[in-house]
């Protein structure tokens, strides 16, 4: 074998072990998400996402305590952005149902930002806030889309596990376009949410208490039928700005 196709066989065994590096390396910098999931039932269908507590504990736990609190039932997505993201608006502000003081108390607590080099991309969970790094509350988006220019300034905490397609659907819901934001023109309700645990689901006494669950979010869903009554949209201008960088 000449020389030259030595050192061409050589480079690309170099080149190869870097390419695969790249790969491994992109591997594992996906997070392992917990067991936990939340499912949010909405007016066009559910959404179900785990969450990442390796990556954003703090926030993980905030968004956790207030699901089990039912804090998010009666809320909507204030925003959809196609492509972009559909963001879920702040507890205070977007619920139709009034809070108890357990709900108010755990919503008005400020998260620190947990920044991580976890990427922006369709599916993903990522907390709203203001400029202060540290002022996210309980507003979160789900990617649509690729967004690079998010990665490390906004905290992501979970991803998507469930209902790509009612993302597609929500997608479609017609827009109209307020300053920075592009909002649907129709309420997306989060009717009722519910969680259950993956690693122990498959026992008995777990599918009773998921059954209860359920069953519950069916009498509360039930229930906005009789009385619902739409909430003004004009607190929408106090949500959190997602695309500072548009």
């Amino acid at each position: 074998m000449c020389s030259n196709q030595m050192i061409s066989i050589a480079i690309a065994m170099v080149c190869m072990g870097v390419f695969c590096g790249s790969i491994n390396g992109a591997i594992a910098a996906v997070p392992e998400m917990g067991s936990a999931r939340v499912v949010f039932q909405t007016n066009y269908g559910d959404i179900e996402f785990g969450f990442y507590p390796s990556v954003a504990p703090k926030t993980v736990e905030h968004i956790f305590k207030l699901v089990r609190l039912g804090g998010y039932n009666t809320n909507h997505f204030f925003r959809v952005d196609k492509g972009f993201v559909a963001q879920v608006a702040d507890v205070g502000g977007g619920r139709t149902a009034p809070m108890n003081e357990m709900q108010k108390l755990e919503a008005v607590k400020t998260i620190v930002g947990e920044f991580s080099d976890v990427k922006h991309v369709r599916g993903i969970l990522s907390m709203g806030r203001y400029s202060d790094p540290d002022s996210a509350q309980s507003s979160f988006s789900i990617l649509l889309g690729d967004a690079p220019h998010l990665d490390g300034q906004y905290a992501i905490f979970g991803k998507v596990t469930k209902g790509d397609e009612t993302l597609s659907k929500l997608e479609e819901v017609p827009t109209r376009r307020e300053g920075i934001f592009v909002m649907p023109t129709e309420r997306i309700t989060i009717l009722s949410t519910y969680y259950y645990d993956t690693v122990s689901e498959n026992c008995e006494d777990d599918k009773l208490v998921l059954k209860r669950r359920l069953a519950a979010s069916a009498v509360e869903i039930e229930k906005q039928h009789v009385d619902f009554v739409p909430k003004s949209e004009t607190s929408i201008n106090k949500e959190f700005d997602l695309s500072m960088d548009l």
